[in-house]
């Protein structure tokens, strides 16, 4: 599937069929975007630090750092890197934080001076820290103190020469700073005892750095912006090499598909999501920045109640997350009574968002919820439903502009509408490949430059996508396929679930069979309540042979349920 208006191969699945209705979705959104807007990412924020300079910027635990002020302090921390730790152009530097204030700003200060963001979940194991540190190779790193005590068990087996500690608080201004500090230390015990020889605090690298003598480095579209760690719930994580042309491409793309649905200067977005994830980073941090928005840093949006506390305050217009958080937003009786006059956009991505949850959200709230689709390789949007749209349609949306979607068989060959097939991607937002991995990279690329996602999915005619699901989560039973995404998805409706995972699991006759792993809204709910809903919707194949009642179920750091760690 290709951009808009192609009318090539009429016949073949890379063009969309022209249809009346299909101009009121395109919103007037072009083709194709113009890659030499911006030379490289750091003059998209650069742009908004003297446009928008004296506009709110970034705001965590009711502290707001204006464009002016993230100009002046982004300044003081790349000029410490520059002349006090000697690291030049393409050096990888690692940022391990939670969504603080200090995240915007290291990040903004080390695409400003040329430098290799590499993200690290702030969760990670001393193995899964580890190993990302040798494999980037980064010479550098900014901890939050609540994570320092892994890095402590692994420095000396890595390359990193220089560390810089924060925490939670040390941008809040005093007194706020030491209250936060001192209770999550002492009060709440958050903060592990840690030694790290030759590290430094937040604090004094703000004191000795000086902004002046900042120099400006110029990165062009070609160089390495992120080594974006992905597939960690999979297997080893591996690098996805994003340059600064693939960010800026997903940026611009993005941008133009939103096109009239956001204004200049006047939109406060929700940011729940991780930053250091590639969802929250180019959408929420590099997107709404370069339109001189508000980004509401939420830290830990598990806290429900102080989640819901935090959105009282704000006439928020935008609003992005997973299905598992607007999940758990819709359950909660304080959130229905929030004002959502403000809210013109909301956006679920990451993992498929359930027809259950959208439609209780647009119930709640009165607004849609849109779903778009991408991954950390592909920057990460690749499709997304049109912002026009009143009604949660089950789709992942349509591929955005210079972008184009094909749904393929094992061979690589294109799939007829309708079939069942890999998603496959083309576009200037795909990564260059993996960091140090060329066999992985072979693998998910094609010759004739498509990214294999991994995803199973179908087209319709009119070019709207659609994931079934996961690969290596696709069930086989009795040489059927069973896909997850559409059990869970049918099986949110039950009134008394609130949610809900399917798996696989081995089995001497049938190879494999399903097995269900069910939180409970309501606690009289039993199995064969269960099963005898099964019965009413899903053919006999389908139906689980095992279920299992759960308090809560494994989730990655951003919401996605963990069914490998389901599986065993």
């Amino acid at each position: 599937m290709t951009n808009f208006d192609s009318t090539e191969n009429p016949q073949t699945q890379t063009s969309r069929p022209s249809k009346p209705w299909i101009k009121n979705y395109d919103q007037g959104v072009a083709a194709t975007i113009d890659l030499n807007e911006y030379e490289n990412i750091g003059e998209i924020f650069e742009k908004s630090f003297t446009k928008f300079a004296q506009y709110p910027a970034f705001t965590n635990f009711g502290k707001t750092l204006s464009y002016s002020e993230l100009d002046v302090l982004t300044k003081k921390v790349a000029s410490m890197i520059q002349n006090e730790w000697g690291l030049t152009k393409g050096d990888r530097v690692a940022i391990m934080m939670p969504n603080v204030l200090q995240y915007p700003i290291v990040l903004f200060a080390l695409l400003r001076a040329g430098y290799v963001v590499v993200n690290v979940n702030p969760l990670y194991t001393a193995r899964e820290l580890e190993h990302q540190l040798i494999d980037s190779g980064a010479k550098a790193i900014f901890i939050y103190a609540n994570s320092a005590h892994i890095l402590e068990k692994v420095i000396n087996n890595t390359t990193i020469k220089h560390v810089v500690v924060t925490g939670i608080g040390d941008q809040l201004g005093f007194p706020k700073s030491l209250l936060i500090n001192f209770a999550l230390k002492y009060v709440k015990k958050m903060v592990p005892d840690y030694r790290i020889f030759g590290s430094i605090t937040w604090t004094e690298l703000l004191m000795e750095a000086d902004e002046n003598k900042f120099t400006p480095v110029k990165s062009s579209h070609g160089d390495t912006a992120f080594l974006q760690y992905t597939g960690g719930t999979t297997g080893v994580a591996k690098g996805a090499i994003l340059t600064h042309r693939n960010i800026i491409a997903n940026v611009l793309q993005a941008k133009a598909w939103l096109g009239n649905f956001i204004t200049e200067g006047k939109e406060i977005i929700i940011t729940p999501l991780p930053l250091y994830h590639i969802f929250s980073l180019t959408a929420n941090c590099l997107i709404f920045s370069s339109i001189g928005a508000q980004n509401i840093l939420i830290t830990n949006p598990r806290d429900m109640k102080g989640f819901v506390n935090e959105l009282k305050k704000w006439k928020f217009t935008a609003f992005t997350g997973v299905n598992t958080l607007f999940n758990g937003l819709v359950h909660n009786k304080a959130f229905a009574k929030l004002d959502f006059s403000s809210l013109r956009m909301t956006l679920g991505g990451g993992m498929a968002v359930q027809r259950a949850v959208a439609e209780e959200w647009k119930k709640i709230t009165g607004k849609p919820l849109v779903e778009a689709y991408g991954l950390t390789e592909t920057s990460p949007a690749a499709c997304i439903n049109p912002m026009s749209m009143k009604e949660f349609n089950g789709f992942i949306g349509l591929p955005i502009p210079s972008t184009d979607v094909s749904i393929k068989d094992e061979q690589g060959k294109d799939l007829p509408f309708g079939e069942v097939g890999e998603i496959c991607i083309r576009g200037p937002q795909v990564m260059q490949g993996y960091w140090n991995k060329p066999e992985e990279t072979a693998l998910v690329m094609t010759i004739d430059g498509y990214f294999r996602s991994g995803d199973l999915g179908i087209m319709t005619p009119e070019g709207f996508c659609r994931i079934v699901d996961r690969k290596k989560d696709m069930i086989l039973v009795s040489g059927f396929n069973v896909y997850p995404n559409e059990l869970e998805d049918v099986l949110a409706k039950h009134p008394k679930i609130l949610e809900v995972a399917a798996v696989g699991v081995s089995d001497p006759r049938s190879g494999e069979v399903v097995k269900l792993f069910i939180v409970k809204k309501d606690k009289t709910l039993n199995e064969n309540e269960v099963l005898a809903f099964c019965k009413e919707n899903f053919t006999g194949y389908k139906i689980p042979k095992f279920i299992e009642f759960r308090a809560e179920l494994p989730k990655t750091n951003v919401g996605k349920i963990l069914r490998r760690e389901l599986r065993g």
